[in-house]
């Protein structure tokens, strides 16, 4: 009964030291993706790329991510990721076997790190394009998309994620032009965020989905 009782007890201990001692080593890590659509063609290869960092930072090479995606109705499509060009990015060439809404999880290959994206939009080859989302939405999904849930805080997109209160962007506001200028490039300020060469409509999108409502507090003369 004794030995029975020790090993009810280390059990958890051996489990808690694993897990801090792979935070301490550095295990985790976010993902960022080049590009993330509005929607995708049935039948058409989506090329999925992105960058993984550790800490949101470092770029790693040399890791085996996949991207798995799923439809409403459990249809399930997977993709082995490659080596991209550069250090630490990986492309995967995903294939939606039909029309739907998709949901897509890139899993980074460091340990058990993993993104899963807002539904895509998948239509049938031949139908007419889906209209584009607002700036405010499309942010939101970049939210996701850019990694910056990693280490940031927004209702709207990951509630249940708990962070430092200056990391929490729920109904902050920012002055328009800095945080453009912010998102081109985070060197400006003292700011442990990596530059993502953001394109100056995804710069647009994110400022929209942050400051949004900013023009309704605003009084009016």
């Amino acid at each position: 009964m004794l030995k029975k009782d020790l090993i009810r007890l280390i059990l958890p201990l051996l489990a808690l030291f694993t897990l801090v001692s792979s935070v301490l080593a550095g295990g985790w890590a976010i993902i960022t993706l080049n590009d993330f659509p509005d929607y995708a063609v049935a039948g058409k290869p989506l090329n999925v790329t992105f960058a993984v960092r550790q800490h949101g930072q470092t770029l790693l090479a040399g890791l085996q991510p996949t991207v798995r995606a799923t439809a409403a109705n459990g249809l399930v499509a997977k993709a082995a990721a490659m080596p991209g060009t550069a250090k630490g990015e990986y492309t995967a060439k995903l294939t939606f076997p039909q029309a739907g809404e998709w949901t897509i999880t890139v899993a980074s290959g460091f340990n058990a790190n993993a993104t899963t994206l807002p539904s895509l939009k998948v239509i049938a080859p031949g139908n007419p394009e889906p209209g584009p989302y607002s700036p405010a939405t499309r942010g939101l999904r970049l939210f996701t998309a850019k990694g910056c849930i990693g280490c940031h805080r927004h209702v709207e997109v990951n509630p249940e994620h708990t962070t430092d209160a200056k990391f929490d962007l729920t109904g902050k506001r920012f002055p328009p032009d800095y945080l453009r200028k912010f998102l081109a490039d985070p060197s400006i300020k003292p700011a442990e965020m990596p530059n993502l060469k953001l394109k100056e409509d995804e710069i647009e999108a994110l400022a929209a989905f942050l400051n949004k409502g900013l023009m309704k507090q605003v009084p009016q003369r």
